[in-house]
């Protein structure tokens, strides 16, 4: 630095002071022209340098870092997410109730979880196991969807997934480095689901669960199930299980506890009990064998039995030990009407399995009518997995239990016990087939649609007996169904009480019938599980107030007039 020092010393010759003291050469002096420069000191020009050079380090250390150290995790968030090609998730379609009540619908998430549409579902009780509920489409941890679809997981939503799902829709979207979106570009739009309209009266069904709640609690019962059916197209107009779960609960996953309520409680709210439970019938079956009566010509509907409260069959092996099938009371004299009306044990148990000098129908015969009537089989219906249940012969006996039919068996199959097992909806479509001449009709829940049908050829004749009996239940003294007796509707019925559990300690207890008797239209189910044998609330008496609902809220299901 000494010859930038000799060069430019601080010391000012004479002559450079005369030339500052007066403008001879007529300098511009606003432009400054004629002033001396001083020498920059020699510290700035140190401070400034350090401080360039410290600036360039950093700038190429960054440089160094993007492009060397971090320079293929940096191209890779470059070529992945500057642009791309994302999903538009289409809207699923709604869900309408028979009467045009929107049951089933689509909201945007208040709560920015979800940045497409999430599922909503009515407050209306008991309708879950009918519904259904969906899984939501799920994103990695990066953002991106790898299940593009909403997943129908019961009921509704599950049968009819594809025509309520829709079609998804594409855009293109860009993004900068730190995964901000800078734009989005649609290439095809999404398209909604398609709507669809239920068979099912929601608020019909929701009052028919909360008549069968109210009973639970007061009488003990386990659970419940029932439904209505048209006895022409198969449109179920109610249908309900006892306990029921919210859908949007578990479409949104989130309430932890109240999901796990549901998955430990005993009374299976998931199960729809209608199709899927399979339950000891009783003497609901008590139709089907008096039918198959009448059509093999075991009995005329006119001859008379007597019930003295049970029938005594000797024992070959210890005749001081004879069996003894009871009836659940002492009747005295029937007839066929009667016995149906009665619910007479000892009357079915000699015209399925023979007594005395009465011919019986026998076990072969009397398997062969129930599964005429479509029990022991599936019956098509297809918003839940159903279940076949069980029509008992020598050939299950054998499978099951490595054992010999006995006239035993044969008694009690012909009221409906030993080991039968039905669904309420199996039963609900046999009582139709009763009601509509010989008809057995596809059960489903979509509104104006005609279910299959399968003419399995009943006499009128006998079906007449038949009506007959049932009617007398209703409005005969004695008569097991006597609360369906009113005066704005006439109903056919039968009652049934099945004995379950250790020790026959509970009871299932059923009705099922038609109305109007005159020119039936809809077939009736329920069914209450496992109470008490003390109990003395009967799915008679529950449906009865079902029956009063309608007669206030729903008279056109009833043939009656709205005032």
């Amino acid at each position: 630095m000494r010859w930038f020092r000799k060069k430019y010393r601080p010391t000012v010759e004479l002559d450079e002071v005369l030339l500052d003291s007066s403008n001879i050469p007529a300098f511009n002096q606003a432009r400054l022209e004629g002033k001396r420069e001083l020498p920059i000191p020699a510290r700035t020009v140190v401070l400034v340098g350090s401080f360039s050079i410290l600036l360039a380090v950093v700038f190429f250390g960054k440089i160094f870092s993007l492009q060397v150290s971090e320079g293929a995790h940096y191209r890779e968030i470059s070529e992945s997410n500057s642009v791309d090609k994302a999903v538009i998730i289409a809207e699923r379609g709604v869900i309408y109730d028979r009467n045009g009540e929107l049951i089933v619908w689509n909201e945007v998430d208040e709560r920015k979880i979800h940045d497409f549409p999430i599922r909503a579902y009515t407050d209306r009780l008991g309708l879950g196991q009918v519904l259904g509920y969906v899984s939501y489409p799920k994103k990695d941890s990066r953002g991106f969807y790898f299940r593009t679809e909403y997943l129908g997981r019961n009921g509704v939503e599950a049968a009819y997934d594809e025509t309520l799902r829709g079609t998804n829709g594409s855009k293109i979207v860009v993004v900068d480095a730190h995964q901000d979106t800078v734009g989005e570009h649609a290439i095809s739009s999404a398209v909604e689901g398609g709507a669809i309209t239920l068979s099912i009266d929601a608020g019909l069904s929701e009052a028919m669960y909360q008549i069968i709640s109210t009973s639970t609690v007061e009488a003990g019962f386990r659970s419940g199930a029932g439904a209505i059916m048209d006895i022409y197209t198969g449109e179920l107009i109610a249908m309900t299980s006892f306990p029921s779960y919210d859908p949007e609960v578990m479409a949104d996953g989130h309430e932890v506890d109240t999901i796990e309520s549901y998955n430990v409680d005993d009374r299976l709210p998931f199960l729809n009990k209608v199709i899927s439970g399979a339950y000891t019938p009783g003497s609901i079956v008590k139709p089907f064998v008096a039918y198959g009566a009448l059509a093999e010509d075991i009995i005329d509907p006119m001859k008379q039995i007597v019930s003295t409260g049970e029938i005594v069959i000797p024992n070959p092996y210890n005749p001081s030990n004879p069996s003894r099938f009871t009836d659940w009371r002492a009747h005295g004299v029937m007839t066929m009407r009667e016995a149906i009306a009665f619910s007479s044990n000892v009357y079915f148990y000699i015209i399925g399995g023979g007594f005395g000098d009465q011919k019986g129908l026998g076990i072969t015969k009397m398997a062969e009518y129930y599964r005429l009537f479509g029990l022991g089989s599936t019956t098509g219906i297809n918003i839940a997995q159903e279940q076949a249940g069980v029509v008992p012969d020598p050939a299950w006996k054998q499978e099951v239990f490595n054992d010999d039919w006995r006239l035993g068996d044969t008694y009690f199959t012909a009221i409906g016990q030993f080991g039968f097992l039905t669904t309420p909806i199996q039963m609900l479509r046999a009582y139709s087939a009763l009601a509509n001449g010989g008809m057995l009709v596809e059960p489903h829940v979509i509104k104006d649609k005609q279910g299959s049908v399968t003419n399995i050829a009943l006499n009128k004749e006998y079906l007449k007996i038949i009506h007959e009996g049932m009617r007398k239940t209703v409005n005969f003294d004695g008569g097991t169904a006597r609360a369906f007796d009113r005066k704005d509707v006439a109903i056919a019925a039968k009652s049934g009480t099945a004995e379950v559990g250790a020790g026959n300690a509970y009871v299932n207890s059923w009705a099922a019938g038609f109305f109007p008797y005159e020119e039936p239209r809809y077939a009736f189910i329920l069914m209450m599980d496992k109470a008490p044998r003390s109990n003395a609330l009967g799915a008679t008496r529950i449906m009865g107030d079902v029956v009063e609902w309608m007669s206030k809220n729903r008279p056109e299901y009833l043939g009656i007039e709205p005032q």
